[in-house]
Order: structure tokens, then sequence, then C-alpha cells
């Protein structure tokens, strides 16, 4: 585990990021408050004296994640011009913000429902991926993909597609490409199969 385990070394930030790492390997809760003192190198009474207790690290946590995935729908190229290609936007940009928030995003797909962060954090979710299906059902009904694809289940494709990268993507420290690559890979299959004959 690459925890933090200097006291010199711990800030808030710190902390995050190893409540994270301990979350993925151990599981909510499977997580104690003995767990993540452990890990960060620094006593209980020092976590506590700044959030009060894992639920909050796992809403910070997990607010990280969706923070940057509906931060993707407010920018300009997911709010102008056709909906596919607004589409094809946040498809690219969620894979990446993925990528980019490996172990956040990753904990945010591992949620189920036993907590009320928790539960909070199903409902952000579902509401990412309904706007997500909106836009999709809007390219659909503008004739740019094909008329026999089913909007509900591309959608569930398309996440599922998406979601799987946090489960093998390892990224390199520095390697910005591999991860262009990855988006890039996502959106010429999805695309491939989505966009309608003879639509650019």
């Amino acid at each position: 585990m690459s925890a933090v385990t200097r006291r010199d070394t711990y800030t808030p930030q710190t902390l995050l990021e190893v409540a994270v790492e301990v979350f993925n390997e151990r599981g909510y809760d499977g997580t104690s408050m003995e767990h993540l003192s452990r890990a960060a190198g620094i006593s209980k009474s020092s976590i506590y004296h700044h959030v009060r207790g894992k639920e909050e690290l796992l809403r910070r946590s997990v607010s990280h994640a969706l923070d940057g995935l509906f931060a993707v729908l407010e920018e300009p190229a997911a709010r102008e011009g056709r909906a596919v290609e607004r589409l094809e936007h946040v498809v690219r940009r969620t894979a990446e913000v993925l990528m980019e928030r490996l172990p956040y995003v990753t904990l945010l797909l591992r949620v189920r429902g036993n907590t009320a962060t928790e539960r909070w954090a199903l409902e952000r979710r579902r509401e990412f991926d309904q706007r997500v299906a909106a836009l999709l059902k809007q390219a659909a009904a503008d004739g740019d993909l094909r008329a026999e694809v089913d909007a509900r289940l591309a959608t569930r494709l398309l996440f599922g597609m998406i979601n799987s990268i946090v489960e093998w993507y390892r990224p390199q420290r520095g390697d910005s490409a591999a991860a262009e690559e990855v988006a890039d890979a996502v959106v010429t299959m999805a695309f491939a199969g989505l966009r309608r004959h003879g639509r650019p």
C-alpha cells in the first residue's frame, strides 16, 4: 500500500488519498478508523480533528468523482451543437475523468447504498446517467443514430464499457498518451456501432 506513513507529510488531502486506497482495498464496510489510522500513520484523534468519521471521508471521496463527471456536462462542447456531437464529447470526457480520478471513480462504482452517503452517491450517479441517456435519445430523434438502437440499452452498454476501465486500467506515471488512446478507442468502438450509416 502506498499510504502516507510519516506524520510530517500528513495533510487533509493525503488523508483522503489514503482513505480512498483503503476503502478500495478492504471495502467501505470492512474499513475501520483503526485501519485508516494505521494506513495514514497518524492517530485516530488526528483524523477526527478534520472529519467526523469515515463516512465523511467517503462523501468527500465520491464527491471528487461526481464533481469531475458533472463538470463534463457543463463544458461548452457538451452543451452546444448537435446531440450526437455532444454525446460523443461526453463519452470521451467521461472516460478521461474516470482515468484521471481512477481511485475515486472506482470507489464510486462500488458503493452499494448501505449508508446515507452511499444512497446519495447512487442517486447522483443515476442523475448523471439520465442526462447522458437524454442526449442519446435526442441524437436518435435527430436521425444521427441507427434507428434500431434502443436508447436505454445503448446507454447501459456505453456505461458498461466505460466503467469497466476501472477493472484493468493501470496508468504509468506521466503516461498521458495511454489515457488518450483508451478514450479514443472507447469513442471509436461506441460510435462506429451507434452512428447511422451515411452520417459523418
